[in-house]
């Protein structure tokens, strides 16, 4: 940062010189961190823009439903072996060459899906396009705190916040939106212009470092197959395994057993490599411990929540992706209308109340989910959404400064890949135990409401001769069939509405242990706007 010595009271002998060196930041760095934001969000909101979207994609591809959901899976698992990999690599080439190449890379992976005619075509696409694109996500975080002073960080700090909460929260509209007035080939389209833009904001404008090739001959490639067996093959488990037994399927059990192996080696390697690919000694720091714990456990909230409610949506109400999406974009106003207002909390209050308020708001929301029926709309879901937005930022931006504010810059690179990993990977356990949980609990209710509906039941003979007699009026059906078929779907309905409810009950209960929890953490040595240095 530019320094400037002037005495209290002095006058600047030119205008040039900064009136309050501390805070003075070069308008182009000021700019080059905005691109690579804007290249942060079309990374992460990727990720999800298509989630909305699969059914036209499938027809688009003429993929079979077992294979569809890989266009999701295939970028998770890229992405996921990449981020903790882009500290080492930017320490290597430095920020600007790896941006440039993430940021160019990640455009042609768009463009080239764009095209695709097939879903193994696609696949392959959309791994690149993960693989390359997660290398913008850390560098992002890392950038923040090695070029702004803390006193920026009340600014610096919601708007990274925002991005990687609000991304994923509103890819599903987005997704929809794209793919209902254009087509599908626009959600990968839409990246290409902008992902020029900051390749070349990126390569133009970045100076915060300087590359160190000499850690080439270091690369410990048995650390990165460790690493990429270990996260990848975890990927897949926890995204196939609830579908498919768990174990008790084949590939499920294969990919299990090349995590461990690979998470033996990985371990083995991060331990003993002269420079090794990950640096785990950040976790030293309890600060960053903590923050990444937190971290994941805003994973589990921020993609279960966004995972929830369009399923809540599309099973119980029959709302298609347009709809979804026009009844779930209050979550991201509220994130949007709360990241100043966090920015400005964190300098006037401690963090560890900001971020209690933030998980106890967050249970207040899961917890009047837990009241859920078969008519709630968009104005029933209101207050819960908003709940959601609003505390999820209060969680994030004192969660950020928390974990990366006190390290010192040469552990940054390393430890913001780890910290970003933490809150996919929470992402992906907390998809897995929801979807686990959905499936048995669904399967429990079934059974016990249907021991309440059979032919001993006067109750439920009662209800089944009145839905007969309805559909006497109807010619052409089966009266009696008819009304069997529609009493096993109400209670199927139920079984799957209390199911909901128990994974909202689950959530609430998780959120607010946490915000017992904040309790515990000392206090930030040093606070965002508190002066002090955390470098």
């Amino acid at each position: 940062m530019a320094t400037a010595t002037v005495t209290a009271g002095s006058i600047p002998a030119r205008p040039a010189a900064p009136a309050l060196p501390a805070d003075h930041m070069p308008v182009r760095r000021v700019i080059a961190f905005l691109a690579m934001v804007f290249g942060m969000f079309m990374a992460i909101l990727d990720i999800q823009i298509v989630s909305a979207s699969l059914a036209e994609i499938q027809a688009g591809l003429s993929a079979s439903s077992d294979e569809i959901p890989w266009v999701q899976t295939a970028y998770l698992i890229a992405e996921v072996v990449m981020i903790p990999l882009s500290g080492f690599l930017s320490r290597m080439l430095s920020t600007r060459v790896l941006f440039t190449i993430a940021a160019a890379g990640f455009t042609a992976a768009s463009a080239l899906a764009a095209t695709a005619t097939n879903i193994d075509q696609m696949i392959v696409y959309r791994a690149i396009q993960g693989f390359i694109g997660g290398g913008m996500i850390p560098s992002v975080f890392a950038a923040a705190f090695t070029i702004f002073p803390p006193s920026r960080r009340a600014v610096v700090s919601p708007m990274i916040g925002l991005v990687a909460t609000l991304a994923p929260t509103i890819g599903p509209t987005v997704g929809g939106y794209i793919s209902h007035a254009m087509s599908w080939h626009w959600l990968f389209l839409i990246n290409v212009v902008p992902g020029i833009l900051v390749a070349t904001a990126a390569w133009t404008l970045i100076d915060f470092d300087k590359p160190n090739l000499k850690l080439f001959s270091k690369f410990d490639w048995w650390g990165l197959a460790g690493m990429a067996a270990f996260l990848g093959c975890m990927e897949y488990v926890l995204e196939e395994g609830p579908n498919n037994d768990w174990l008790q399927d084949q590939a499920v059990f294969l990919c299990a057993a090349v995590m461990t192996i690979g998470a033996v080696l990985f371990f083995w390697r991060a331990f003993t490599a002269e420079e090794p690919i990950v640096d785990l000694r950040a976790f030293t720091n309890v600060n960053f411990a903590f923050g990444s714990l937190f971290s994941f456990v805003v994973g589990i909230g921020l993609y279960g929540l966004t995972y929830l409610y369009p399923v809540f949506l599309g099973r119980i109400r029959g709302y298609d992706s347009m709809m979804i999406g026009e009844a779930l974009f209050v979550s991201g106003l509220a994130m949007f209308f709360t990241a100043p207002v966090a920015g400005i909390l964190s300098n006037k209050i401690d963090l560890r109340l900001m971020m209690m308020i933030g998980f106890f708001g967050f249970a207040t929301g899961t917890w009047w989910m837990t009241h859920l029926t078969a008519d709630w709309d968009f104005y029933e879901l209101l207050i819960p959404q908003i709940l959601r937005g609003c505390s999820m930022m209060l969680c994030m931006v004192p969660i950020n400064n928390i974990a990366l504010g006190t390290l010192p810059p040469e552990r940054l690179k390393n430890a913001s890949g780890l910290f970003n990993l933490t809150r996919n990977l929470g992402g992906a356990v907390g998809l897995a135990v929801i979807n686990t949980v959905l499936i048995d609990r669904n399967a429990f209710h079934y059974a016990r409401l249907a021991e309440h509906v059979q032919w001993g039941s006067a109750e439920a003979q009662q209800k089944l001769q009145n839905m007969t007699m309805n559909f006497e009026q109807t010619a052409g059906l089966d009266a009696t069939k008819a009304a069997i078929s529609k009493l096993s779907g109400m209670v199927q309905q139920q079984a799957s509405l209390l199911s909901f409810m128990d994974v909202f009950y689950m959530l609430t209960v998780l959120f607010a242990t946490l915000g017992l929890f904040v309790l515990f953490i000392r206090k930030p040595a040093d606070q965002a706007g508190g002066g002090g240095g955390g470098h």
